[in-house]
């Protein structure tokens, strides 16, 4: 498996994970409801930002992605999945890696991110990566309008957490 920079070309594909792994969010409770995926505007956004990356099988079908975009001097993950055929093969952690190693090239001041803090598979990931857990009080303003967006859409708010890892 590689990881490669990700493409217009493979949008529909990384939505397709998407789809594929709100089924595995949805067991753990952190999801319900219809399942949705990442617009071509915000695939787009982090494309822009030069922060979209696919991990690939053999035949460079991607099979992960990773997207990011840079606000306020901050890396900011926006979505991480890998298909659940290819879930537990450290595609996830190289994934996150190579973001996080081009916020430090970049030489921005953080990573932030939301995500799920009951999954097992979510924000104790994170956390083994270094990122630490906010409350929503200790977020920035920007980390808070993200997390009463994910509330709007549906997400449980007392799930939700903001996370930050300094550079």
């Amino acid at each position: 498996m590689r990881i490669r920079q990700a493409t217009r070309d493979d949008f529909d594909t990384l939505r397709s994970i998407e789809l594929a792994s709100f089924e595995t969010l949805r067991a753990t409770g952190a999801v319900s409801g219809e399942p949705e995926a990442s617009s071509d505007a915000e695939l787009q956004h982090y494309l822009d930002h030069a922060l979209l990356y696919a991990a690939c099988d053999q035949d460079d079908i991607p099979v992960g992605y990773a997207g990011a975009y840079v606000a306020e001097g901050c890396l900011h993950i926006g979505e991480m999945d890998v298909h659940p055929d290819f879930q537990r093969k450290g595609l996830g952690r190289r994934l996150m890696e190579t973001l996080l190693a081009e916020g430090r090239l970049r030489k921005l001041a953080a990573a932030t991110l939301t995500t799920d803090r009951l999954a097992p598979f979510n924000a104790p990931f994170y956390a083994s990566l270094g990122f630490r857990p906010l409350e929503k009080e200790e977020c920035s303003p920007r980390l808070r309008a993200i997390l009463d967006s994910e509330a709007e859409k549906g997400l449980d708010p007392l799930r939700r957490i903001g996370m930050v890892l300094p550079f």
